[in-house]
């Protein structure tokens, strides 16, 4: 039996859900009991001639089956607001059950400088004045620019005694299959993973479940490697036994012996940390800093998971998971499989904190769906820069753009605050805030979890109110900057152009059976999800490796090289995915010298092009 429990003593509706659940401990139906025993003081006025039936001039009989309905609805209604809880539900649980406990709490000092939360060690007034002067500065500096036309790309249009802004729409123009790989020799996706683990060895990363002493055999790789592109092709285990030289009971214990989700973060891990040590990876970043993305690719299901959700924009009558991704420098770092029904925001800071590559990005960027009313914040704690791409900024920036002044003190500007900060409900909190931040630095619960009842509980708590304050702070600095700079703009463009072009070459790995799942299980999917994700950072690897040698062979003839440091490692048309595999025979080794003689010899390397 599970227990609700509510913030009042004596919950009118949680009255009425242990009338029930003592019905059904007693094995009486709920008909069996008269009208007038039923507790009824949760029902709205609104409602009730709606519950009961007229038996007479004055007597009425509840309609049972109405009242349990309606118990279930609002116990549903309560329970996404946080108005009441399920201690034995993580999702449902008492917000303040997610937060370290006043033990813990006792050392917080330490607690914060050991989870680097240096904003926390500098006094608050000192905190707020800084961003009042970085707030204030830059709304006059931001209005003055478009006064005098410096911001040339802001455009005015004016409909009566209206006005509406405008910022250029940025096109796409981050290439993938760039024509460069069309000189190269086909090459088929065994070789490829072939080549990535004789320069990143993540084989060793999948050690066998009976541990190290297990004696792995060089015939054991290469079913390995079988299993991977079976499991990362949605092929699956039994038709690879069908198309390849190695039956399927070899695959199906290998895989059970090796492929599991620690051993493919583990392996996916080295790749990407392999991918920082070429010299052409230092040209992807933008504005010399690492800026990151994250975005949810969409994939059907065929076999309902629990995990499987609607989505008719995406899936019509069927049901679908969503793979959500972080890419840094067109290296996808960090993935999970969320639900097609869960709102990406709730993921952005889980994907980023528990990042464990030696890629670190300093600046992250999503679509308008990675924003809630709590991530600027939450982002800024931990040194990150939230920089999403918003489908309508005007719209946004004409209800969320705040000042530390009235707005009847700006006077008349284009760019107007809507209200005041309440900095004195902040400070009041501060502690409390404190208290989340740290949560959620070590992890006591799932960080999802937590960002999602911060951002989209209806019960508005002091705390939580709080912390939307803040984050309303961090907010409009971003508006004011992204008004403003048309190279943030281009920036933030860029970053979510690489995660598109990721998206693509993940959905032509994962061709099989159409590219809709058939997995029975969630475990099965993550498992997928990490097996496409290492096929495709070995195909990135090695176009990588291409281009750092191509890099190295040019500025050593001193030969210019600029446009071959914007060409994405992001392309699969000389790699061959398809066919029978054959694993057996001796592997002819990729001469990485030869490619570079012979493209070298061809003069692939384009013109100069900008904006990549």
């Amino acid at each position: 039996m599970i227990d609700f429990v509510a913030p009042l003593i004596h919950d009118p509706l949680i009255e009425a859900i242990n009338f029930i659940k003592l019905a059904f401990v007693k094995n009486r139906s709920l008909g069996q009991y008269p009208s007038d025993d039923f507790p009824n003081q949760f029902i709205s006025e609104s409602v009730k001639r709606y519950m009961y039936k007229q038996d007479g001039p004055v007597q009425k009989t509840l309609w049972v089956d109405r009242y349990e309905f309606l118990v279930y609805r609002l116990l549903r209604n309560r329970l996404e607001a946080g108005d009441i809880f399920c201690r034995d539900s993580i999702r449902f649980r008492s917000f303040e059950d997610d937060l370290i406990d006043d033990l813990q709490w006792q050392q917080k000092e330490k607690l914060i400088a050991d989870a680097g939360l240096t904003i926390f060690s500098q006094p608050i007034p000192n905190h707020f004045a800084e961003l009042e002067q970085r707030l204030e500065a830059r709304i006059a500096e931001v209005n003055q620019r478009i006064a005098s036309g410096e911001n040339e790309h802001l455009q005015i249009k004016k409909r009566g005694l209206n006005s509406r802004w405008t910022l250029p729409y940025l096109r796409d123009t981050e290439s993938t299959n760039h024509s460069f790989f069309d000189a190269l020799k086909p090459i088929d996706i065994g070789s490829v993973l072939y080549y990535a683990n004789q320069h990143c060895q993540f084989i060793e990363a999948f050690e066998h479940i009976l541990g190290r002493y297990a004696k792995q055999e060089v015939q054991e790789n290469r079913t390995l490697v079988a299993c991977l592109i079976a499991w990362g092709t949605n092929m699956g285990l039994g038709r690879m036994g069908e198309i390849s030289d190695i039956g399927y009971s070899s695959l199906a214990s290998t895989s059970d012996n090796y492929i599991r989700l620690e051993t493919l973060k583990e392996a996916n891990d080295r790749i990407s940390n392999a991918l920082t040590k070429l010299p052409i990876f230092q040209h992807y970043d933008i504005d010399e800093v690492i800026h990151s993305s994250s975005d949810g690719q969409k994939f059907e299901t065929r076999i309902n998971t629990i995990n499987s959700r609607h989505s008719p924009k995406y899936f019509g009558l069927k049901k679908g998971i969503v793979s959500y991704t972080m890419v840094a420098n067109h290296i996808p770092v960090n993935a999970r499989i969320i639900g097609a029904n869960e709102h990406e925001s709730h993921y952005v800071f889980d994907i980023l904190y528990n990042n464990t590559t030696d890629i670190q990005p300093e600046m992250h960027s999503t679509d308008t769906h990675g924003t809630n009313e709590v991530n600027f914040a939450i982002l800024h704690f931990f040194g990150y820069q939230f920089a999403p791409r918003y489908q309508d900024i005007y719209d946004k920036v004409s209800k969320s753009l705040y000042g530390f002044k009235h707005p009847s003190q700006y006077g008349d500007v284009l760019i107007k605050p809507v209200r005041k900060i309440n900095t004195d409900l902040i400070v009041e909190e501060w502690e409390n805030i404190q208290r989340i931040l740290l949560s959620l630095s070590l992890k006591t619960t799932t960080q999802s979890i937590i960002i999602g009842k911060l951002s989209a509980y209806a019960r508005k708590n002091k705390t939580k109110r709080a912390l939307w304050e803040y984050d309303n702070i961090i907010k409009s600095l971003y508006f004011l900057d992204y008004i403003d700079s048309l190279s943030l703009r281009r920036n933030v463009q860029r970053a979510l152009n690489r995660g598109e072009s990721y998206h693509k070459l993940r959905r032509a790995v994962s061709y099989a059976n159409f590219g809709k799942l058939r997995f029975k299980t969630e475990q099965d999917q993550q498992l997928w999800s990490e097996c496409s994700r290492l096929i495709a950072n070995c195909i990135i690897y090695y176009n990588a490796s291409i281009l750092s040698r191509m890099l190295t062979y040019r500025e050593s003839n001193g030969q210019d090289s600029d446009a071959l440091k914007q060409i994405s490692p992001v392309a699969w048309q000389h790699i061959n995915l398809y066919g029978r595999y054959e694993f057996n025979r001796d592997q002819d080794l990729i001469n990485m010298d030869a490619i570079i003689q012979e493209l070298a010899q061809l003069k692939v390397i384009p013109e100069l092009v900008t904006n990549v």
